[in-house]
């Protein structure tokens, strides 16, 4: 077993460019290890924008550790549209995953994955999502990710002599928490970028979490018949 897992996302424009990103992952804790910048701008800075539920103290963080590692992408994009196309491959050790999409649907994922492993203590709820890391997942496959990620949670929580929270309330809770987040670091975003691309992204991821909790309950009942050989 190797020390990290790596995650490689490349870009292919229409106009031939590519743009290609190698993550790299602590296997143990699934923290993203960062690059070595020592020209991080100022909108990285803790308290520029700084979430209104953020629990960092910034003589401890004088980073937001989200900003500091999406710098590098948000300047690698600027001089793309949301709406330009891409083919976009995303690479792990397992499998391979395709899609031609828009670039800000591209981006999205990739936002997603650093959003949830750079040491922000109200996204890291959604870390272990990263492990088993499913690009341009359909709704569907989200909310059956999600609930099962939770209920795991639940699992080792009681294994662990700790209280379990068996319905789903807990996970609405934390996507609450993440809307916060996603808001406010979009309004960092917004003041960073020089186009809409990496904000849109982050508007897209955020609209699609929204609807998780929204829709687990309808779709979980709906796919109550798969498991009837389980609830007998």
């Amino acid at each position: 077993m190797t020390d990290y897992i790596k995650i490689v996302y490349a870009y292919r424009f229409e106009s031939g460019s590519t743009i290609k990103f190698d993550l790299f992952l602590d296997n143990k804790t699934l923290a993203l290890v960062p690059e070595k910048r020592q020209d991080l701008p100022a909108w990285t800075l803790l308290g520029y924008c700084q979430c209104a539920i953020c629990p960092l103290d910034a003589a401890a963080h004088p980073r937001c550790p989200v900003a500091a590692n999406f710098s590098g992408i948000v300047e690698k994009f600027k001089d793309f549209t949301s709406h330009d196309r891409v083919s976009v491959a995303v690479i792990v050790d397992e499998r391979t995953y395709s899609k031609s999409t828009t670039v800000q649907m591209g981006v999205s994922p990739l936002l997603g994955i650093i959003m949830t492993t750079s040491g922000c203590p109200i996204l890291e709820q959604l870390k272990p999502m990263v492990r088993f890391h499913l690009p341009f997942a359909s709704i569907e496959e989200t909310i059956f990710r999600m609930v099962s990620m939770h209920l795991m949670a639940q699992y080792l929580r009681k294994q662990a002599g700790k209280t379990a929270e068996w319905s789903l309330d807990g996970l609405t809770r934390i996507y609450a928490q993440v809307g916060e987040v996603n808001r406010d670091f979009a309004e960092r975003m917004a003041g960073a970028s020089q186009n809409d691309v990496n904000v849109n992204a982050l508007v897209n991821l955020d609209a699609f979490a929204k609807m998780v909790p929204l829709a687990a309950d309808k779709m979980l009942k709906r796919i109550t018949p798969y498991f009837s050989a389980l609830l007998k």
